[in-house]
């Protein structure tokens, strides 16, 4: 019995002595990880190699792992963007606390350089502060600038609205802190359009490409701008006033916080009051914005931008009498009108980015943005004349007309954006996820009557026909799917004085519901800069461009009985456009002051277009893709201090567009030969306080029709058989 009880002894014995043996070769790790001002860094891996394990810190750094111990347990902590750190444990029991700090990798101190960069993209910033405080008619400054770049023309001074090589005013795409903003839709004529979205007070840069632009910007065929609004590191307040309108802008900075403030109101009362067309015109164009820019700690930014604008225009025209001819034969043209034009534009937009740092070279962001629009444009206006004899009174001629319009229209456009951006090396990665839900409804009711000498026109014997006439009550639910991702990678060759590169390649996705259609876009931009001429830069880009369908590209219109109907066609297709386009920017010095003289030769191929008319600033689609066509041309631009400390610059365009439609080979409606614009600062003499600005444009001339006759020639060929049903 005892020798039983010894056996049991020493059984427990040996028992106890392999459990404590077992329990001394594992051990718990935990601590934090931060960065060396002490904020958590989430996600850094903590790896042990000779045991094959592996944490990650969680959102407050924190780690916590089960190891085995070791003679020596060797501890790696890294995270992109920081300098890894090893730590080793000796023999290490029980629970083992690390608290570790990592430092930036190739952290370097502040350096401010002041001058003009060298463009090392499609993409060229621009100096808004040159012509923000110059006169304006529009008073869109930004827009006003774009509109004297080369490549770029305009059709009406009371426009914000523009054209790049031969698009239309809709296949520019404008992005405000990396969310896409939008016009009014209903707009047709210059002096209703009121002030665009961008206010000059707020804006810090402003990036515009016209052509070969990166994948990051939206499906839009002719080009992108892209505006950065500033987050100020003092308080700074101005004020303007004018003839035109006036604005104010405040802006508060404080050590995590800076609040923008803009107000402008416009009237274009007194300018519209010496148009030859007479009239009592009542423009009223109200807008306030502010963007709220929040940094609670070194990892987090939160930025919100709100906008209102309230654009009221009301015009009732007035009688005139004119006399004309000679002093046997004098005659006098009379005209009286009755009615009057009320029109409302009130549009709200707003967008809130949450933007996480990672690490100094990883940023992740949440934007989320909303549009809405209500757009109504109602006028009854009635015009009738006498031609008569003066000396005899005899009437040679009478007639009248009628125009009428009711049309309404509300939009609103949400999206949802997660964007990463991450900086490696020479590399510059970024890509983003969009999701949109556009809802539009508008219900329209347009028409023309003409009589003149007591026939009405048309003129059938029969009938009584409007000579214009449009009816649309139309519905759109859709849902928007978009991504892309591009890489900028900086190289050089290993010569004594290397030659840089810079290359820009990314392909963009997008998937409309409403048509089923998937696009994806390749794009790719070279920039060379020689190292035996640092003053000269070489750049080719090219890429395949798609005008994804929008609500005004989807009104298919069909004719019947003299009445237009507009109907959404669900088959329609993205317009197509191919970039291939060659630079050059050569950088000299004249009167011991910088200059910079670019070229650029582009050629694009388009397919699947939307034929489409103008009508001042309006741009009446027709529904389908029935066109094919081209446009080609060479910018070229001169910039510099022609006087020292003042920007000016001289641009020349000559374009050449055709398009194919029906067989007949005829000028896109925006086909502008050639262009010349120039801008021009100068200071009054002995002091800088006081700046003249000259702005000069001369443009060929564009296409044009009978009004409402190009309807008839587009849609000829493709009348139906019967009234279209009213969705």
């Amino acid at each position: 019995m005892m020798c039983k009880n010894i056996q049991k002894t020493i059984l427990l014995l040996l028992f106890v002595v392999v459990s404590q043996l077992a329990f001394g070769q594992s051990f718990t790790l935990q601590g934090k990880v931060s960065d060396k001002d002490g904020n958590p860094i989430e996600l850094a891996s903590v790896m042990i190699v000779s045991q094959g394990r592996l944490a990650m810190t969680n959102l407050k750094g924190e780690f916590n792992i089960q190891l085995q111990s070791e003679d020596s347990v060797k501890i790696r902590f890294s995270m992109v963007g920081y300098r890894t750190k090893t730590r080793v444990l000796h023999r290490p029991q029980g629970k083992q606390t690390l608290l570790v700090q990592l430092a930036d990798d190739n952290e370097l101190q502040e350096v401010v350089v002041e001058g003009k960069a060298s463009k090392h993209g499609t993409t060229e910033e621009l100096d808004v502060s040159t012509v923000k405080q110059g006169p304006s008619t529009s008073g869109n400054a930004v827009e006003e600038m774009i509109q004297t770049q080369a490549g770029v023309s305009t059709h009406s001074e009371l426009s914000s609205q523009y054209n790049v090589r031969g698009g239309t005013f809709d296949e520019n795409s404008v992005y405000i802190n990396n969310v896409e903003v939008f016009r009014p839709f209903l707009v047709r004529s210059g002096q209703q359009e009121g002030l665009s979205i961008i206010n000059p007070d707020l804006v810090e840069s402003v990036g515009f490409s016209t052509g070969g632009y990166e994948a990051k910007y939206g499906d839009k065929m002719s080009s992108a701008l892209d505006i950065t609004y500033k987050r100020p590191k003092r308080t700074e307040a101005s004020v303007s006033a004018s003839m035109l309108g006036a604005s104010g802008y405040l802006g508060l900075a404080a050590k995590k916080l800076t609040w923008t403030n803009g107000l402008r109101y416009k009237t274009n009362k007194y300018l519209l009051g010496s148009l030859e067309t007479k009239g009592e015109y009542q423009p009223s164009f109200l807008d306030y914005q502010t963007y709220l820019s929040w940094q609670p700690g070194k990892r987090w930014q939160i930025d919100f931008i709100g906008n209102i604008s309230d654009n009221h225009y009301d015009f009732e025209p007035e009688d005139r009498e004119t006399n004309f001819g000679t002093m046997e034969n004098v005659k006098s043209f009379r005209v009286y009108f009755d009615g009057k034009e009320k029109d409302l534009f009130r549009t709200f937009f707003g967008s809130l980015g949450i933007t996480r740092h990672l690490s100094p070279k990883t940023d992740i962001s949440l934007l989320a943005s909303a549009f809405s629009t209500k757009e109504q444009e109602r006028y009854d206006i009635q015009g009738q004349y006498w031609l008569t004899q003066t000396e005899t009174s005899e009437n040679l001629g009478v007639g009248t007309y009628m125009q009428h319009t009711r049309d309404y229209l509300k939009a609103n456009v949400k999206s949802i954006k997660l964007m990463m951006r991450h900086r490696a090396g020479k590399h510059n990665v970024e890509g983003a996820l969009t999701y949109k839900t556009e809802k539009i409804t508008e219900n329209s009711a347009e028409y023309e009557y003409r009589d003149s000498a007591g026939y009405n026109v048309p003129h059938t014997g029969s009938d009584l026909n409007m000579i214009y006439s449009l009816r649309a009550q139309n519905k759109l639910d859709a849902k928007r799917f978009e991504t892309y991702l591009q890489d900028t990678w900086h190289f050089q060759t290993r010569d004594s004085v290397p030659t840089l590169f810079t290359l820009n390649y990314g392909v963009r996705f997008a998937h409309w519901n409403f048509n089923g259609e998937s696009i994806v876009s390749p794009r790719a931009s070279l920039t060379i800069t020689p190292g035996w001429n640092r003053n000269l830069t070489f750049r080719i880009a090219g890429g395949l461009y798609y005008q994804a369908p929008f609500y005004k590209e989807l009104r298919d219109t069909s004719t019947v009985n003299g009445v237009t109907y507009a109907t959404l066609n669900q088959k329609i297709k993205a317009q197509r456009s191919v970039h291939a386009i060659a630079a050059m920017d050569y950088r000299f010095q004249m009167m011991n002051r910088p200059f910079k003289f670019s070229a650029e030769i582009y050629y694009k191929a388009l397919s699947r277009l939307v034929p489409y008319s103008v009508d001042n600033v309006k741009v009446t689609y027709y529904g389908d893709n029935h066109a094919s066509g081209h446009a080609t041309g060479i910018d070229l631009k001169l910039f510099g201090e022609f006087v020292p400390d003042a920007d000016s610059w001289l641009t020349l365009s000559v374009m050449n567009t055709r398009m194919k439609l029906n067989g007949n080979s005829i000028p896109l409606p925006t086909d502008q030969r050639y262009a010349l614009n120039l801008y021009f600062t100068d200071y009054f003499p002995g002091s800088t306080r006081w700046r003249m600005s000259l702005k000069l444009a001369y443009a060929d001339g564009l296409p044009f029709s009978a009004p409402h006759r190009n309807w008839s020639a587009i849609r000829s060929a493709h009348l139906p058989t019967s009234v279209p049903t009213l969705a």
